[in-house]
Protein backbone atom coordinates (compact mmCIF):
# COMPACT_ATOMS: atom_id res chain seq x y z
CA UNK A 1 0.00 0.00 0.00
CA UNK A 2 1.12 3.88 -0.70
CA UNK A 3 0.14 7.37 -0.09
CA UNK A 4 0.66 9.23 -3.13
CA UNK A 5 0.71 13.35 -2.99
CA UNK A 6 -1.44 14.06 -5.95
CA UNK A 7 -2.61 17.82 -7.07
CA UNK A 8 -5.85 18.80 -6.14
CA UNK A 9 -8.73 16.53 -7.52
CA UNK A 10 -11.88 19.24 -8.61
CA UNK A 11 -14.65 16.78 -7.48
CA UNK A 12 -17.79 17.90 -8.12
CA UNK A 13 -18.54 18.80 -4.42
CA UNK A 14 -14.99 20.74 -5.04
CA UNK A 15 -16.56 22.71 -8.25
CA UNK A 16 -18.81 24.41 -6.07
CA UNK A 17 -16.13 25.51 -3.57
CA UNK A 18 -14.13 26.73 -7.18
CA UNK A 19 -17.07 28.28 -8.33
CA UNK A 20 -17.74 30.59 -4.68
CA UNK A 21 -13.84 30.77 -4.96
CA UNK A 22 -13.99 32.40 -8.32
CA UNK A 23 -16.38 34.78 -7.45
CA UNK A 24 -14.84 35.65 -4.73
CA UNK A 25 -11.60 35.94 -6.84
CA UNK A 26 -9.44 33.44 -4.56
CA UNK A 27 -9.08 29.95 -6.33
CA UNK A 28 -6.53 28.34 -3.77
CA UNK A 29 -4.13 25.31 -5.19
CA UNK A 30 -3.62 22.22 -3.04
CA UNK A 31 -3.13 18.73 -3.16
CA UNK A 32 -4.90 15.27 -2.45
CA UNK A 33 -3.44 11.82 -1.24
CA UNK A 34 -4.34 8.82 -3.05
CA UNK A 35 -4.25 5.41 -1.29
CA UNK A 36 -2.81 3.03 -4.26
CA UNK A 37 -2.97 -0.61 -3.40
CA UNK A 38 -3.63 -3.30 -6.07
CA UNK A 39 -6.05 -5.65 -3.76
CA UNK A 40 -8.20 -3.08 -2.80
CA UNK A 41 -8.61 -1.18 -6.28
CA UNK A 42 -9.31 -5.48 -7.35
CA UNK A 43 -11.77 -5.68 -4.81
CA UNK A 44 -13.55 -2.24 -5.76
CA UNK A 45 -13.73 -3.29 -8.83
CA UNK A 46 -15.46 -6.61 -8.05
CA UNK A 47 -17.78 -4.68 -6.31
CA UNK A 48 -18.58 -1.79 -9.10
CA UNK A 49 -18.35 -4.33 -12.22
CA UNK A 50 -21.89 -5.09 -12.10
CA UNK A 51 -23.30 -1.57 -11.35
CA UNK A 52 -20.94 -0.09 -13.96
CA UNK A 53 -22.37 -2.83 -16.72
CA UNK A 54 -25.82 -1.90 -15.73
CA UNK A 55 -25.04 1.76 -16.28
CA UNK A 56 -23.52 1.21 -19.68
CA UNK A 57 -20.01 2.15 -18.79
CA UNK A 58 -16.83 0.69 -20.18
CA UNK A 59 -16.21 -1.33 -17.07
CA UNK A 60 -12.40 -1.95 -18.38
CA UNK A 61 -12.08 2.16 -18.98
CA UNK A 62 -13.98 3.22 -15.33
CA UNK A 63 -11.45 3.02 -12.68
CA UNK A 64 -12.15 3.01 -8.59
CA UNK A 65 -9.75 5.04 -6.50
CA UNK A 66 -9.48 5.83 -2.91
CA UNK A 67 -8.99 8.94 -1.62
CA UNK A 68 -7.08 9.57 1.65
CA UNK A 69 -9.65 11.47 3.49
CA UNK A 70 -11.47 10.03 6.42
CA UNK A 71 -14.54 12.71 5.41
CA UNK A 72 -17.67 10.67 3.60
CA UNK A 73 -17.21 11.74 0.23
CA UNK A 74 -16.89 10.29 -3.05
CA UNK A 75 -17.32 12.33 -6.50
CA UNK A 76 -16.13 12.29 -10.66
CA UNK A 77 -13.98 14.66 -11.74
CA UNK A 78 -13.46 12.68 -15.26
CA UNK A 79 -15.17 9.84 -17.45
CA UNK A 80 -12.95 7.55 -15.89
CA UNK A 81 -12.71 7.43 -12.68
CA UNK A 82 -14.43 7.18 -9.72
CA UNK A 83 -13.02 8.59 -6.16
CA UNK A 84 -14.12 7.14 -2.82
CA UNK A 85 -12.80 8.67 0.47
CA UNK A 86 -11.27 5.88 2.61
CA UNK A 87 -13.64 7.68 4.98
CA UNK A 88 -16.90 6.28 3.56
CA UNK A 89 -15.69 2.88 2.73
CA UNK A 90 -15.06 2.16 6.22
CA UNK A 91 -18.19 3.50 7.31
CA UNK A 92 -20.59 1.87 5.31
CA UNK A 93 -21.78 -1.45 6.40
CA UNK A 94 -22.42 -3.78 3.58
CA UNK A 95 -21.46 -3.89 0.07
CA UNK A 96 -24.86 -3.14 -0.81
CA UNK A 97 -24.28 0.36 0.63
CA UNK A 98 -20.62 1.12 -1.69
CA UNK A 99 -22.09 -0.25 -4.48
CA UNK A 100 -25.34 2.34 -4.01
CA UNK A 101 -22.81 4.83 -3.85
CA UNK A 102 -21.21 3.73 -6.94
CA UNK A 103 -24.38 3.76 -8.59
CA UNK A 104 -24.74 7.54 -7.96
CA UNK A 105 -21.63 8.20 -9.06
CA UNK A 106 -21.82 6.24 -12.24
CA UNK A 107 -24.51 7.95 -12.76
CA UNK A 108 -22.98 11.38 -13.04
CA UNK A 109 -20.74 9.90 -15.66
CA UNK A 110 -23.89 7.97 -17.40
CA UNK A 111 -26.05 11.19 -17.87
CA UNK A 112 -23.73 13.63 -18.72
CA UNK A 113 -23.64 15.82 -16.16
CA UNK A 114 -19.82 16.53 -16.19
CA UNK A 115 -20.30 18.63 -19.45
CA UNK A 116 -23.40 20.03 -18.11
CA UNK A 117 -22.14 21.58 -15.07
CA UNK A 118 -18.99 22.79 -17.25
CA UNK A 119 -21.41 25.08 -19.04
CA UNK A 120 -23.53 25.76 -16.20
CA UNK A 121 -20.72 26.71 -13.92
CA UNK A 122 -19.49 29.10 -17.12
CA UNK A 123 -22.94 30.64 -16.78
CA UNK A 124 -22.29 31.69 -13.19
CA UNK A 125 -19.12 33.00 -13.63
CA UNK A 126 -20.74 35.14 -16.99
CA UNK A 127 -23.54 36.14 -14.59
CA UNK A 128 -21.32 36.94 -11.45
CA UNK A 129 -19.00 39.19 -14.01
CA UNK A 130 -21.99 41.07 -15.02
CA UNK A 131 -22.52 41.69 -11.63
CA UNK A 132 -18.77 42.95 -10.76
CA UNK A 133 -19.37 45.48 -14.28
CA UNK A 134 -22.92 47.31 -12.81
CA UNK A 135 -20.67 47.44 -9.44
CA UNK A 136 -17.58 48.96 -10.77
CA UNK A 137 -19.86 51.43 -12.74
CA UNK A 138 -21.95 52.30 -9.51
CA UNK A 139 -19.04 52.72 -7.77
CA UNK A 140 -17.74 55.21 -10.08
CA UNK A 141 -20.43 57.42 -9.76
CA UNK A 142 -19.81 57.79 -6.20
CA UNK A 143 -22.77 54.76 -4.60
CA UNK A 144 -19.75 53.01 -2.62
CA UNK A 145 -22.37 50.72 -0.87
CA UNK A 146 -25.13 50.19 -3.81
CA UNK A 147 -21.55 48.93 -5.46
CA UNK A 148 -20.95 46.66 -2.83
CA UNK A 149 -24.66 45.48 -2.40
CA UNK A 150 -25.09 44.69 -6.24
CA UNK A 151 -21.81 42.50 -6.68
CA UNK A 152 -22.34 40.43 -3.46
CA UNK A 153 -25.85 40.13 -4.83
CA UNK A 154 -25.28 39.00 -8.09
CA UNK A 155 -22.21 36.67 -6.73
CA UNK A 156 -25.14 34.90 -4.51
CA UNK A 157 -27.64 34.89 -7.34
CA UNK A 158 -25.23 33.28 -10.08
CA UNK A 159 -23.88 30.60 -6.93
CA UNK A 160 -27.40 30.02 -6.62
CA UNK A 161 -28.60 29.46 -9.71
CA UNK A 162 -25.15 26.84 -10.24
CA UNK A 163 -26.41 24.74 -6.97
CA UNK A 164 -30.17 24.82 -8.30
CA UNK A 165 -28.61 22.88 -11.61
CA UNK A 166 -26.29 20.82 -9.01
CA UNK A 167 -29.17 19.89 -7.20
CA UNK A 168 -31.50 18.47 -9.90
CA UNK A 169 -28.39 16.56 -11.19
CA UNK A 170 -28.35 15.09 -7.75
CA UNK A 171 -31.71 14.19 -7.65
CA UNK A 172 -31.24 12.30 -11.40
CA UNK A 173 -27.90 10.78 -10.40
CA UNK A 174 -30.29 9.42 -7.24
CA UNK A 175 -32.94 8.08 -9.80
CA UNK A 176 -30.16 6.54 -12.46
CA UNK A 177 -28.24 4.74 -9.69
CA UNK A 178 -31.96 2.94 -8.57
CA UNK A 179 -32.38 1.71 -11.83
CA UNK A 180 -29.28 0.67 -12.21
CA UNK A 181 -28.64 -1.78 -8.69
CA UNK A 182 -32.50 -3.25 -9.68
CA UNK A 183 -30.66 -3.97 -13.11
CA UNK A 184 -27.81 -5.28 -11.52
CA UNK A 185 -29.65 -7.34 -8.99
CA UNK A 186 -27.98 -5.30 -6.05
CA UNK A 187 -30.79 -4.57 -3.42
CA UNK A 188 -31.47 -1.02 -3.78
CA UNK A 189 -32.15 -1.85 0.40
CA UNK A 190 -28.24 -0.66 0.27
CA UNK A 191 -29.36 2.67 -1.27
CA UNK A 192 -32.04 2.94 1.31
CA UNK A 193 -29.76 2.22 4.50
CA UNK A 194 -27.33 4.63 3.05
CA UNK A 195 -29.57 7.61 3.00
CA UNK A 196 -31.34 6.64 6.31
CA UNK A 197 -27.67 6.69 8.56
CA UNK A 198 -26.93 10.22 7.13
CA UNK A 199 -30.98 11.45 7.57
CA UNK A 200 -31.33 14.00 9.70
CA UNK A 201 -27.88 15.47 9.63
CA UNK A 202 -28.06 18.62 8.02
CA UNK A 203 -25.56 21.40 9.44
CA UNK A 204 -29.11 23.21 9.51
CA UNK A 205 -32.39 23.20 10.48
CA UNK A 206 -34.70 22.92 7.09
CA UNK A 207 -36.58 26.41 7.97
CA UNK A 208 -33.41 27.70 8.04
CA UNK A 209 -32.38 26.40 4.77
CA UNK A 210 -31.94 27.64 1.76
CA UNK A 211 -33.26 24.83 -1.30
CA UNK A 212 -31.05 26.41 -3.69
CA UNK A 213 -27.48 27.16 -2.16
CA UNK A 214 -27.50 22.98 -1.17
CA UNK A 215 -25.61 20.66 -3.86
CA UNK A 216 -27.53 17.81 -2.91
CA UNK A 217 -31.23 17.25 -1.99
CA UNK A 218 -31.96 17.02 1.91
CA UNK A 219 -30.91 13.37 3.45
CA UNK A 220 -34.89 13.54 4.04
CA UNK A 221 -35.93 14.00 0.45
CA UNK A 222 -33.06 11.35 -0.55
CA UNK A 223 -34.38 8.82 1.72
CA UNK A 224 -38.01 9.14 1.10
CA UNK A 225 -37.70 8.65 -2.49
CA UNK A 226 -35.13 5.94 -2.03
CA UNK A 227 -38.06 4.05 0.27
CA UNK A 228 -40.23 4.90 -2.70
CA UNK A 229 -38.30 3.43 -5.57
CA UNK A 230 -38.09 0.10 -2.89
CA UNK A 231 -41.28 0.36 -2.57
CA UNK A 232 -42.43 0.04 -6.41
CA UNK A 233 -40.10 -2.57 -7.37
CA UNK A 234 -39.61 -4.52 -4.27
CA UNK A 235 -36.28 -6.24 -3.26
CA UNK A 236 -35.55 -9.66 -5.41
CA UNK A 237 -31.96 -9.59 -5.25
CA UNK A 238 -30.56 -12.99 -3.64
CA UNK A 239 -27.43 -12.56 -1.68
CA UNK A 240 -23.73 -12.65 -3.30
CA UNK A 241 -21.21 -14.44 -1.60
CA UNK A 242 -18.55 -12.47 -3.89
CA UNK A 243 -19.47 -9.06 -3.26
CA UNK A 244 -19.81 -9.77 0.93
CA UNK A 245 -16.07 -11.40 0.47
CA UNK A 246 -14.54 -7.88 -1.13
CA UNK A 247 -16.28 -5.63 0.66
CA UNK A 248 -14.76 -7.45 3.64
CA UNK A 249 -11.65 -7.81 2.27
CA UNK A 250 -11.33 -4.06 0.78
CA UNK A 251 -12.52 -2.62 4.28
CA UNK A 252 -9.99 -5.26 5.96
CA UNK A 253 -6.85 -4.04 4.14
CA UNK A 254 -7.53 -0.40 4.61
CA UNK A 255 -8.60 -0.30 8.17
CA UNK A 256 -5.21 -2.51 8.92
CA UNK A 257 -2.87 -0.05 7.65
CA UNK A 258 -4.77 2.80 8.34
CA UNK A 259 -5.70 2.02 12.23
CA UNK A 260 -3.27 1.34 14.97
CA UNK A 261 -1.69 -2.49 14.97
CA UNK A 262 -3.36 -3.17 18.65
CA UNK A 263 -6.39 -2.72 17.03
CA UNK A 264 -6.37 -4.79 14.00
CA UNK A 265 -5.15 -7.59 16.19
CA UNK A 266 -7.71 -7.25 18.58
CA UNK A 267 -10.42 -6.81 15.84
CA UNK A 268 -8.82 -9.01 13.35
CA UNK A 269 -10.21 -12.24 14.93
CA UNK A 270 -13.89 -10.93 13.68
CA UNK A 271 -13.28 -12.01 10.02
CA UNK A 272 -15.28 -14.85 8.97
CA UNK A 273 -12.71 -15.53 6.08
CA UNK A 274 -9.64 -16.77 7.47
CA UNK A 275 -7.36 -15.75 4.83
CA UNK A 276 -8.77 -11.42 5.43
CA UNK A 277 -8.07 -12.47 8.92
CA UNK A 278 -4.46 -13.97 8.61
CA UNK A 279 -4.01 -10.68 6.01
CA UNK A 280 -5.19 -8.39 8.37
CA UNK A 281 -2.59 -10.19 10.77
CA UNK A 282 0.04 -9.43 8.60
CA UNK A 283 0.04 -6.08 8.10
CA UNK A 284 0.13 -5.54 11.87
CA UNK A 285 2.86 -7.42 12.70
CA UNK A 286 4.71 -5.55 9.84
CA UNK A 287 3.76 -2.14 11.31
CA UNK A 288 4.62 -3.41 14.62
CA UNK A 289 7.97 -4.80 13.18
CA UNK A 290 7.75 -8.43 13.72
CA UNK A 291 8.74 -9.81 10.75
CA UNK A 292 8.85 -13.95 12.01
CA UNK A 293 5.16 -13.17 12.26
CA UNK A 294 4.02 -11.10 9.35
CA UNK A 295 5.54 -13.42 7.76
CA UNK A 296 3.73 -16.33 9.28
CA UNK A 297 0.55 -14.89 8.74
CA UNK A 298 0.40 -13.72 5.09
CA UNK A 299 2.22 -17.32 3.86
CA UNK A 300 -1.10 -18.95 6.01
CA UNK A 301 -3.18 -16.83 4.05
CA UNK A 302 -1.23 -17.50 0.73
CA UNK A 303 -1.63 -21.37 1.87
CA UNK A 304 -5.41 -20.69 1.63
CA UNK A 305 -5.45 -18.99 -1.46
CA UNK A 306 -2.43 -19.94 -3.31
CA UNK A 307 -3.41 -18.40 -6.81
CA UNK A 308 -3.88 -15.06 -5.41
CA UNK A 309 -1.43 -12.26 -6.96
CA UNK A 310 -2.71 -10.22 -4.02
CA UNK A 311 -0.91 -12.01 -1.39
CA UNK A 312 2.31 -12.26 -3.31
CA UNK A 313 2.11 -8.65 -3.40
CA UNK A 314 1.71 -8.16 0.03
CA UNK A 315 4.49 -10.66 1.19
CA UNK A 316 6.78 -8.73 -1.27
CA UNK A 317 5.96 -5.54 0.23
CA UNK A 318 7.29 -6.97 3.53
CA UNK A 319 10.08 -8.50 2.62
CA UNK A 320 11.04 -5.47 0.45
CA UNK A 321 10.77 -3.22 3.53
CA UNK A 322 12.76 -5.35 5.85
CA UNK A 323 15.60 -5.54 3.23
CA UNK A 324 15.19 -9.03 2.03
CA UNK A 325 15.69 -8.10 -1.53
CA UNK A 326 15.93 -11.45 -3.38
CA UNK A 327 12.79 -13.35 -1.32
CA UNK A 328 10.90 -10.32 -2.40
CA UNK A 329 11.93 -9.87 -5.90
CA UNK A 330 10.49 -13.72 -6.10
CA UNK A 331 7.19 -12.41 -4.15
CA UNK A 332 6.49 -9.98 -6.55
CA UNK A 333 7.60 -12.38 -9.60
CA UNK A 334 5.04 -15.44 -8.41
CA UNK A 335 2.45 -11.81 -7.98
CA UNK A 336 3.27 -10.48 -11.81
CA UNK A 337 3.13 -14.41 -13.38
CA UNK A 338 -0.51 -14.18 -11.70
CA UNK A 339 -1.47 -10.93 -12.88
CA UNK A 340 1.11 -9.71 -15.34
CA UNK A 341 -1.16 -6.92 -16.71
CA UNK A 342 -1.67 -5.29 -12.93
CA UNK A 343 0.26 -1.78 -12.76
CA UNK A 344 0.71 -2.22 -9.39
CA UNK A 345 2.31 -5.17 -8.70
CA UNK A 346 4.04 -4.28 -12.01
CA UNK A 347 5.23 -1.33 -10.43
CA UNK A 348 6.23 -3.25 -7.01
CA UNK A 349 8.22 -5.99 -8.67
CA UNK A 350 10.24 -2.75 -10.86
CA UNK A 351 10.80 -1.32 -6.89
CA UNK A 352 12.19 -4.86 -6.00
CA UNK A 353 14.37 -5.32 -9.12
CA UNK A 354 15.74 -1.70 -8.49
CA UNK A 355 16.71 -2.19 -4.96
CA UNK A 356 18.31 -5.10 -5.73
CA UNK A 357 20.48 -3.93 -8.49
CA UNK A 358 18.37 -5.24 -11.04
CA UNK A 359 18.47 -2.09 -13.05
CA UNK A 360 17.96 -3.30 -16.43
CA UNK A 361 15.07 -5.56 -15.92
CA UNK A 362 13.34 -3.01 -13.78
CA UNK A 363 13.00 -0.56 -16.36
CA UNK A 364 11.49 -2.97 -18.15
CA UNK A 365 8.95 -4.04 -15.86
CA UNK A 366 8.34 0.07 -14.16
CA UNK A 367 8.22 1.54 -18.11
CA UNK A 368 5.36 -1.11 -18.38
CA UNK A 369 3.48 -0.26 -15.21
CA UNK A 370 3.30 3.32 -16.58
CA UNK A 371 2.15 2.24 -19.90
CA UNK A 372 -0.83 1.19 -17.68
CA UNK A 373 -1.01 3.77 -15.06
CA UNK A 374 0.74 7.16 -15.38
CA UNK A 375 -1.27 8.79 -12.47
CA UNK A 376 1.56 6.51 -9.65
CA UNK A 377 3.98 9.00 -8.30
CA UNK A 378 5.82 6.54 -6.42
CA UNK A 379 6.28 4.54 -9.74
CA UNK A 380 7.36 7.36 -11.51
CA UNK A 381 10.38 8.17 -8.71
CA UNK A 382 11.20 4.64 -9.27
CA UNK A 383 11.28 4.91 -12.78
CA UNK A 384 13.09 8.14 -12.91
CA UNK A 385 15.86 6.66 -10.99
CA UNK A 386 16.55 3.81 -12.84
CA UNK A 387 17.19 6.06 -15.92
CA UNK A 388 19.39 7.63 -13.89
CA UNK A 389 21.33 4.68 -12.81
CA UNK A 390 21.42 3.54 -16.39
CA UNK A 391 22.47 7.15 -18.05
CA UNK A 392 19.44 7.77 -19.40
CA UNK A 393 19.08 11.53 -18.04
CA UNK A 394 17.19 12.78 -20.54
CA UNK A 395 14.26 10.61 -19.67
CA UNK A 396 14.99 10.77 -16.12
CA UNK A 397 14.60 14.37 -16.71
CA UNK A 398 11.04 14.17 -18.35
CA UNK A 399 9.84 11.24 -15.91
CA UNK A 400 10.34 13.58 -13.06
CA UNK A 401 8.49 16.43 -15.18
CA UNK A 402 5.33 14.33 -14.91
CA UNK A 403 5.96 13.24 -11.17
CA UNK A 404 5.92 16.68 -10.43
CA UNK A 405 2.96 17.60 -12.40
CA UNK A 406 1.17 14.72 -11.03
CA UNK A 407 1.84 16.42 -7.75
CA UNK A 408 0.68 19.81 -8.43
CA UNK A 409 4.04 21.28 -8.34
CA UNK A 410 4.25 22.70 -11.85
CA UNK A 411 6.66 25.39 -11.51
CA UNK A 412 9.30 22.39 -11.08
CA UNK A 413 7.78 20.23 -13.59
CA UNK A 414 8.78 23.05 -15.95
CA UNK A 415 12.27 23.08 -14.92
CA UNK A 416 12.65 19.54 -15.01
CA UNK A 417 10.94 19.23 -18.64
CA UNK A 418 12.68 21.87 -20.49
CA UNK A 419 15.83 20.04 -19.29
CA UNK A 420 14.52 16.71 -20.88
CA UNK A 421 13.50 18.66 -24.16
CA UNK A 422 17.05 19.78 -24.06
CA UNK A 423 18.27 16.45 -24.01
CA UNK A 424 15.86 14.10 -25.48
CA UNK A 425 16.01 13.45 -29.44
CA UNK A 426 13.46 16.17 -30.79
CA UNK A 427 10.11 13.89 -31.63
CA UNK A 428 10.54 10.97 -29.21
CA UNK A 429 8.20 10.22 -26.97
CA UNK A 430 10.00 11.30 -24.27
CA UNK A 431 10.33 14.65 -25.67
CA UNK A 432 6.26 14.75 -26.60
CA UNK A 433 5.89 13.97 -23.07
CA UNK A 434 8.09 16.66 -21.56
CA UNK A 435 6.62 19.76 -24.00
CA UNK A 436 2.89 18.71 -22.96
CA UNK A 437 4.27 19.59 -19.01
CA UNK A 438 6.31 22.58 -19.79
CA UNK A 439 2.97 24.09 -22.17
CA UNK A 440 0.97 22.60 -18.90
CA UNK A 441 3.38 24.34 -16.78
CA UNK A 442 3.63 27.64 -18.93
CA UNK A 443 -0.09 27.97 -18.48
CA UNK A 444 -0.03 27.63 -15.01
CA UNK A 445 2.33 30.72 -14.67
CA UNK A 446 0.23 33.00 -17.03
CA UNK A 447 -2.47 32.43 -15.09
CA UNK A 448 -0.67 33.32 -11.77
CA UNK A 449 1.04 36.12 -13.45
CA UNK A 450 -3.08 37.41 -14.03
CA UNK A 451 -4.42 37.03 -10.64
CA UNK A 452 -1.73 38.94 -9.32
Amino acid sequence: MAFERLSRLASIPALLLIAAAWILGSVQAGAQNLIRDPDIEHGLRELAFPVLRAAGLNTNRVRIMVVNDATFNAFVIDYNTIYLNYGLILTVESPEMLQAVIAHEAAHIANGHLARRAENLRAAQRKAQLGTALALITAAAGGGEAAAGIAAGTSASALRSFLGHTRAEESSADRSAASYLRWADISPQGMVLLHRKFAGQELLSEANQDPYMRSHPTSRERLRAAEAFLKEFGDKAKQNPNADYWFARVKGKLSAWLRAPGWTLRRATEETARDIRLMREASAHHQNRDLARARAAIEGAIDIRPDDPFYYELKGQILLENRRLKEAVAAYGAAVDMAPNDSLILAGYGRALLADGQTKNALQALEKARARDYRNARLMRDLGAAYAQVGNTGMASAVTAERYALQGRLADAGIHARRAIGQLPEGSPGWQRAQDVLIASERAKKKKRKRK
